[in-house]
């Protein structure tokens, strides 16, 4: 029941969230196959159930065709238990696989919007409606800092404030440290 309300809340706060504005584009023909996998979460803008989080990666996966999106996170330090927090849905037909609908209780669905894949799929920005939550993610907890900077430049060529987004620690030494949650 305690799951049951807090995604409930989750869903709640987010669906508030969005704020009209020019339409994001979308990344084009994203090969759902080739994007199936582990995601580390390089940095995001926070809300707050991921706000605190280290060591959290998305293992993404599309079962009978259906999005199966397992988020995991251990709080605060890297000697918590992890904890997962699983979301179903579906492609939106027609947006070249780059639209989502994700929902943890049916009937509220969120959008999740893959805005760049590289070519190599090695890292991708993840985007919301409004703009006021956004996500790097890359294959490795490792990203070099030029790549990071460039993904950065992305966002902030899209209209995102790259200055709300927080690198996530994927390593303990990484706690702490400035720019970092």
């Amino acid at each position: 029941m305690i799951r049951l309300l807090a995604a409930l809340l989750c869903v709640v706060a987010l669906a508030g969230c969005a704020t009209p504005g020019p339409q994001l584009p979308l990344a084009q023909g994203v090969d759902l196959g080739r994007y199936s996998g582990r995601w580390y979460v390089i940095a995001n803008i926070p809300y707050f159930a991921e706000r605190g989080k280290v060591g959290s990666y998305f293992d993404v996966s599309f079962p009978d065709g259906r999005v199966r999106d397992v988020y995991t996170a251990r709080a605060t330090d890297f000697t918590a238990a992890e904890s997962h927090f699983t979301m179903g849905g579906y492609v939106v037909p027609g947006t070249g696989g780059a639209r989502w609908r994700e929902t943890p209780l049916w009937p509220l669905y969120f959008s999740y919007l893959i805005l760049y894949v590289d070519p190599d799929y090695k890292t991708a920005l993840v985007g919301y409606p409004g703009r006021q939550y956004g996500w790097v993610f890359a294959r490795s907890p490792d990203l070099d800092g030029a790549i990071y900077s460039g993904l950065l430049d992305r966002f902030r060529a899209l209209g995102y404030d790259t200055a709300l987004f927080q690198r996530v620690p994927q390593h303990p030494d990484q706690i702490g440290k400035p720019g970092f949650q």
